[in-house]
């Protein structure tokens, strides 16, 4: 087989178990051999850029091209539905249905209100050619190159029975588990976490790297289709034709004749939508019949033959009895109210997040007040308001902490960040433990112990930080209760063990604010020992991908900390991995020696990964944004509008590919 009819049935093979996966939830082959195909094809379509194709699976990855969003008009105006939150309301709606459409049956179409962001997709000849979000309904983002990192979305449409061209429009959301690791990921990076599924659904279309687009869970339900031509005359039939198609069409769907059929569908999800992984604010009812809704029209700001019907969230009521004030490893104090327990969503609350000081005031909360809380996506429940109606007429506001709960150390409130936090990093116990927690977590140095061995070892005064870890011996263990001599030896061992760990996740396992697994390989990449990140500047931090200015700076802080430079160099002596063990790069010449490069663009006879290649082979250094200390700038095909600006700004050098090849010899 030639490597081209190979591409092509990699891409055919893929293409099958994408849509067997994400829409089907039926997969039948592992990830491990998904990962192997796709690796396949990446490697063939690099080698034959003549073959390279938009609409190939490869492309789901993203790209790290930078990209303003261009606004784009829709063909169809996005209107908003009209909001109902009583059954009666709903009877209302029949009824000026039925004055609208004297002598006409009219059957309904009920369908789930996904609470995500929408998006409207444009097919042209069975390809996928442009997404856009809702904007103002007339006019929204261009988000395609976001859009395509989505699994459940095609980009080739299956059959031959489709329109030449049509739209079809759609919710993008987060699934709770996606939105849970995430979350779990941002706040062992000690950023904060996202507010909610939505919100986080929400800013990550709006990502300008579609690269790290890719590597959050979104997911899409389709639920309307506009064009000419359509198969059939009613909503439910095109939408059943769109999943054979290969559209992700919710199962959820259902069609009634009668009022009391819709109150059931309504009753029904009511109860049963914290069963979903999704979340969902209500439902939706809309006429069936296209020429029906024709008939029926719009008013000026939604159509008269659809209306959404908006569930109250999952709230109760309950009395705050107190307030604790939790730290966590990077010091940031959270309020949680303690309750008197209630049953929310079918769990039994007694605690519920405050959020921060801010949010406090703002509502007012005080001891004894019987206060309202919610139960959405978040990791816990929080409270959203108070009844003041029955409050106790000599109650007093709360007054927030100003002294950390722990080690008595003045907070700190840092600029443009809502939360207190605790700076007594060396000496706060729940700082201390974090800290120990997160340095043997599998994911970091991977050494066997539970978080409750942790607090015997640092009860004991046995581990103060993570190089104690190394001085340990099985005699100190077998002496703590719950050791043995095979689990103290296991420990040992495990600890032993460590020593083997790659410096990325050493790097990982220190704790530095922000460097999470992902950025902490990003830096290794770049800078690939202690030592060299050590010595590193602001630019040549912020030149690396992924890394800007908070980062950066944190990155430094850490490093020039001097107990944080005697904690590595013991981590040194216990025989850690402070470098990288990948080996170095072979030079080919110096012509680009000093040079710090920016590509930008997609090029016609390379891809980016071999520019970035040729760039290093050649004794030049790859830089992802454009500062002061780039010397050259290679464009390609739509380079980023910000990177021409800056480039003009600080007058630095745009070249081509041709210019490039040139400089190193290889034209």
């Amino acid at each position: 087989m030639t490597d081209a009819k190979h591409i092509q049935h990699l891409r055919k093979v893929l293409n099958e178990h994408n849509y067997r996966y994400y829409v089907l939830s039926q997969p039948t082959i592992s990830d491990f051999e998904y990962d192997r195909l796709l690796e396949e094809l990446i490697e063939l379509e690099k080698k034959h850029p003549e073959l390279q194709d938009p609409d190939s699976p490869s492309q789901r990855i993203g790209s790290d091209i930078d990209n303003a969003f261009e606004q784009v008009p829709h063909a169809y105006p996005m209107l908003s539905l009209s909001n109902t939150y009583t059954c009666e309301e709903i009877k209302d709606f029949a009824d000026r249905l039925e004055k609208l459409l004297p002598g006409h049956a009219i059957e309904y179409v009920c369908e789930l209100k996904y609470d995500g962001v929408s998006i409207s997709l444009t097919y042209s000849k069975g390809r996928l050619e442009r997404a856009v979000t809702r904007g103002d309904g007339e006019k929204g983002d261009d988000v395609t190159a976001n859009i395509k990192t989505i699994r459940s979305i095609p980009l080739l449409i299956n059959g031959n029975d489709y329109p030449e061209h049509f739209i079809i429009r759609g919710e993008v959301f987060l699934p709770h588990a996606g939105f849970g690791r995430m979350n779990r990921e941002r706040m062992e990076t000690g950023e904060p976490p996202f507010a909610n599924p939505r919100n986080a659904a929400a800013g990550t279309l709006k990502l300008q790297n579609s690269s790290q687009v890719a590597k959050r869970p979104l997911d899409c339900y389709l639920y309307s289709i506009l064009g000419d031509n359509l198969p059939y005359g009613t909503h439910f039939d095109n939408l059943m034709k769109a999943k054979e198609w290969g559209f992700k069409i919710a199962p959820h769907l259902r069609k009634c004749f009668k009022l009391q059929e819709i109150f059931d569908y309504i009753d029904f999800w009511n109860s049963e939508r914290e069963h979903l992984p999704f979340d969902i604010d209500g439902i939706v009812v809309k006429v069936n019949s296209y020429q029906q809704q024709r008939l029926a029209g719009y008013t000026a700001k939604s159509p008269r033959w659809a209306i959404a019907f908006k569930y109250k969230a999952e709230q109760a009521l309950s009395r705050l009895l107190s307030i604790d004030y939790q730290v966590g490893r990077t010091g940031a104090i959270t309020p949680v109210a303690n309750l008197q327990p209630v049953i929310l969503a079918g769990t039994t609350v007694k605690r519920a997040s405050l959020h921060n000081a801010d949010q406090i005031e703002l509502l007012d909360i005080r001891i004894n007040d019987m206060v309202y809380i919610e139960k959405g996506g978040e990791i816990i429940p929080k409270v959203i308001g108070v009844d003041k109606k029955n409050r106790a007429p000599d109650s007093i506001p709360i007054r927030y902490i100003t002294h950390c709960p722990e080690c008595g150390s003045e907070l700190v409130r840092r600029e443009s960040e809502a939360k207190h936090f605790c700076p007594n990093d060396t000496g706060c116990p729940p700082q201390l433990k974090g800290k120990l927690e997160h340095f043997v977590s599998r994911k970091a140095m991977d050494i066997g112990l539970a978080e409750a061995t942790i607090e015997q070892l640092y009860n004991h005064g046995l581990v103060k930080d993570s190089a104690d870890f190394y001085s340990l011996t099985k005699e100190q263990l077998i002496n703590l209760e719950r050791f043995a001599e095979k689990s103290a030896e296991n420990l040992i061992n495990s600890i032993e063990a460590s020593k083997q760990v790659p410096y990325e996740r050493v790097l990982y396992a220190l704790g530095i604010r922000y460097v999470g697994e992902t950025v902490a390989k990003k830096i290794v990449k770049s800078l690939p020992s202690i030592d060299a990140l050590a010595s590193s500047s602001m630019d040549e931090l912020t030149s690396i991908e992924e890394i800007g200015d908070k980062i950066a700076e944190s990155i430094q802080q850490y490093i020039s900390n001097e107990r944080n430079q005697k904690l590595i160099e013991r981590l040194r002596s216990a025989g850690i991995k402070l470098q990288s063990d990948a080996p170095s790069r072979r030079m080919i010449s110096n012509a680009l020696s000093g040079k710090n490069l920016v590509i930008s663009g997609t090029f016609r006879n390379h891809s980016r990964d071999e520019i970035k290649n040729l760039i290093e082979i050649h004794g030049g250094k790859n830089l992802s944004t454009v500062t002061s200390n780039t010397h050259y700038i290679v464009a390609g095909d739509g380079m980023g509008p910000g990177k021409r600006e800056k480039a003009d700004k600080l007058g630095i050098p745009v070249i081509t590919e041709e210019d490039f090849l040139k400089m190193i010899g290889e034209q």
